[in-house]
This record gives C-alpha cells, structure tokens and sequence, in this order.
C-alpha cells in the first residue's frame, strides 16, 4: 500500500525519509547512496575524490546536498561498474530487454548513442521527420543519411498523428540499403502508433526497430496503457526516467534486445557519448524509480489515469475547450486543445507561471502540462482549475486551430546532415538565405523539433514559418542568431 509520508506524520528517524517507500532492498543504487549520505551526515566521510565541494555544504550552500559520484562514491572507483550492472540488469529484465544503460545525459544521450550503433557512415536510415534535436545531430555524428517519414496531420486538432506503417514500409522498399527504422513513439503531444507493425516491417527488411520513447517510461506498466516499444517488438528504445518517472533531471534508461543489435557496438557507442564522470544521484534516481515502477507502478498509474480521465471531463465542460483523446492517445497525456475558446495559449501559460503551475507547452492552440504518477487527485484538480480561470481570462473569438511549423515542415535535403554540419559557411540576412542550403540546425522550442536541419534548403515558407513562431512569442532555439535576422548557410 502506498503512503504519504511528510515529516510530520513519520516516528522514524530523519535519514530513513531518505527513502520513505523502502525502496532500497530492491534498488542496489539507491541502498548505496543512502549509506554515503549517512555517512557524509554523521560527518564520518573525508572523501579524497571528486567532486570538489566534498559534501560540505558551508562553501556554496544547499545546492551540492545529495550530489555522489558512482565512482569514489556509490562504490570503490575500481568496483562501481558491478554495483551499476547489478542495477542495469534489473531495470532490462523489468523492460523485457537484454541489455540495459543508465545515462546521466537524457535521452539525447540515448538517440546519439543509437545512431552511432546501427548503421555506417554515408548509409541511410528511415527516420520521422518529427524528430528531437538529440536523433538529427545522432545522424551528424554518425554519418547517417536520413530518409524522413512524415506523420499525417489531423486537421481537427493540428496535431500530428503516428507515422503509418505502410509510409514506413514504401520507405524500406524504396531504400533496401537502409540501416534501420528509428521513430518518436509516443509523439512530443502522447499520439501513439502501430509499433508491432513496424516492427514487423522493419524486421521483414531485416532491419532494427528502434523508439525514442522519451515522453512515456510507464508505457506497458498497466492494463488500460500501451505496451511499451520493446514489449511490441521493437529492438530499442531510449525513455527519460526524468521526465514522467520520480527520477533526477538528466536521468534515462537506454535498452535494447540485441538479435539485430551488435552489444559491443551499443556499448561502444553508448561510452563514446556518455561522460567518465556520471553523477550516483541521478543514477541511483533511475534505480529507485525503476523499483518503483516494479512494486507500485500498476497502482500509481491507475491513480494517474483517473486523474487525467477527471481532469480531460471537467475540462470538456467548459465551452470551446477540448482535449487530445481516443485510439491511438496515451490516456495518461493531458493535451488542452484551445482555438475553440479563442484564448492564446501563450497568454494561458503566462497566467500559470504566474500561479506558479508552469507547463511544458502553450502555444497558439495547445497547453500540454506533463502529469506524472507523482500527480495526485488533490494537485490535479487544483492546476484544472487554475486552467480553466485563465482560459476565460482570455477567452475570445473561436477559430480554426493551425498546425505549427514544427509540424508541417516540409524538408528538402540536398546535401547529408554531416557533410553540411562540416561545410565552409557564412552568415548571410535572412532574406539572401532563401534558396541557399542550411549550415545550422533551426526549432522552435518547445518542442524542439527542426524546421531547418544542416543541409536543408533555406526556402521562403521555412522562413516565414520561423517568423510567424517568433511574431507569436514562441522561442526559436538552436540557430545562431535566435532573432532570425540572419542564418548559417553553406557555402557553395
């Protein structure tokens, strides 16, 4: 059964609320890095190691509490790697999977490592064209040539669907020297798609299936949730544990079941990218919250989906406001949908960080806050009706909601990512780049999917697109000079 537990209502002493669920005797991870914290609080630790503040906490205060390396720290520096294995193992067999990293570096980390294990430099790969920064410069540092497949836009919502299998399949057909299928499953706004049919096509090329599933770690963890990618028969799959897990910022599990996936290349490929110095907190994070996962999840996520399942009804009450729902919806994605309010979803959010109730995304059309199963009933009701206050604060005229330019780009490649990531350039004004080819990676932000890649034609609608975000008071992330008066270009 699982507690609250607040400093009040718990008899036990202090440091046992280090770990209030008992998590540890299944967390070898997080059973260490209590015994360092118990330590270093009983002021029986001179540690003679990295990292510099040596867990005084009277130099730059507060900030440095609970920062442990793994080496010197979770273990011995020549015996940690065991102590880590132990809690990798764990996290592959409650995936299904067979090989299993813990990254202090997000699933940008995992996309890149990806890249670099599957195919050879100058040979091509079926990626969607909604893809994370992370994938595009993966195909940079590897030399992979993308071969973009494209979600279908809904036009009810603006909102991008899953990638159909058979887009997937002609690709294949089209390319036989493709390396592999890599795609984003669930999408940045939770639609979801036919992974075992994927699956089934890639391996039918013989080729690997591999998911950035960052957005959804709980996939596959209760009855009325999707499988997860592996559980479909995907070969990998890279998911934050940070992001809708209770796990440090920064932390992720990369997995994979190896048939078509060589395990040394993955390892290589997952050192190449990965620091020598991984933080213990973040990792033993991941290890609690997969412990978590294993013992409560079915009934955290339960109460998750009732949560959003409330929050998706009282929302539908109010007039004009919708919400991203039915097949092919992780049903524990909350997606506002707002054009038929009238209200500006950048209006909406101003008003919610001002209620100290940030979200991940409001644009024109859409608030997408992230729930997680950290999100209780009381928490849940409480944003829902800070939401709605604010969209009647703005409320105006309905309109036709338009898909943003992260979702409509329609790219045209003419030379491979890292052969313009490495070509001379130039910086020229925006209206001379049109007609010259990308040197710089161009998103707006959220979500952080390129409407520009290197080596991608500069054309008049990209740029009007870019400049339609920024005039919304959207962030344009990534190019050299965020303003848009100027970009990078190859020079030819």
């Amino acid at each position: 059964m699982i507690t609250s537990i607040t400093d009040s209502q718990d008899p036990r002493p202090p440091q046992d609320l280090r770990d209030p669920l008992g998590l540890a005797a299944d967390a070898p991870m997080l059973a260490a890095w209590l015994e360092w914290m118990r330590l270093a609080e009983a002021g029986e630790l001179t540690p003679m190691t990295t990292p510099g503040h040596k867990q005084r906490l009277d130099l730059v205060g507060a900030v440095v509490s609970g920062d442990v390396p793994l080496y010197g720290g979770l273990d011995a520096i020549k015996h940690a790697d065991r102590l880590r294995a132990d809690a990798e193992a764990r996290a592959a067999a409650l995936w299904g999977a067979d090989w299993c990293r813990f990254s202090v570096a997000g699933s940008t980390h995992g996309n890149q490592a990806f890249c670099l294990a599957i195919g050879q430099p100058g040979q091509e790969v079926i990626i969607t064209r909604t893809v994370h920064r992370s994938l595009l410069l993966g195909l940079v540092m590897a030399g992979l040539v993308p071969v973009w497949v494209r979600p279908e836009i809904d036009p009810a919502t603006g909102l991008p669907a899953a990638v159909a299998v058979q887009t997937v399949r002609d690709a294949l057909a089209a390319h036989p020297g493709a390396c592999g299928v890599i795609l984003g499953d669930p999408s940045y706004v939770g639609t979801t798609g036919d992974l075992a049919g994927h699956a089934q096509a890639a391996h039918e090329a013989g080729v690997p299936l591999i998911v950035d599933a960052a957005w959804a770690a709980y996939l596959g963890f209760h009855p009325d949730l999707p499988r997860h990618a592996i559980a479909a028969g995907a070969d990998a799959m890279v998911t934050s544990a940070h992001k809708t897990l209770p796990a440090y910022t920064q932390g992720a599990l990369v997995l994979a079941r190896t048939e078509r996936l060589d395990v040394a290349r993955l390892n290589r490929a997952f050192d190449a990218t990965h620091t020598t110095s991984p933080a213990g907190s973040i990792m033993a994070s991941i290890d609690a919250a997969r412990a978590l996962l294993a013992r409560d999840g079915e009934e955290l996520l339960g109460r998750l989906l009732q949560g959003v399942a409330a929050a998706r009804a009282r929302l539908r009450e109010v007039p004009g406001v919708d919400v991203l729902d039915g097949p092919g919806v992780d049903p524990a994605k909350l997606v506002v949908l707002l054009a038929g309010t009238g209200a500006h979803g950048g209006l909406v959010e101003a008003d919610l960080i001002a209620a100290n109730m940030p979200v991940e995304m409001g644009d024109r059309d859409t608030v997408v806050p992230i729930v997680t199963m950290a999100d209780d009933e009381k928490r849940l009701a409480a944003f829902t009706a800070e939401l709605i206050a604010a969209i009647e604060r703005h409320r105006g005229q309905p309109r036709r909601p338009a898909a943003t330019a992260a979702w409509t780009v329609q790219p045209q490649p003419v030379l491979a990512p890292r052969e313009a990531y490495f070509a001379p350039n130039e910086t020229v004004a925006a209206d001379a780049a049109i007609g010259r080819i990308s040197a710089e990676l161009v998103a707006p932000y959220p979500p952080g999917v390129p409407v520009l890649a290197p080596g991608e034609l500069i054309t008049a609608e990209a740029l009007a697109a870019l400049r339609e975000v920024a005039a919304d008071g959207g962030r344009i992330a990534y190019a050299a000079d965020p303003t848009l008066a100027t970009f990078q270009v190859v020079v030819t």
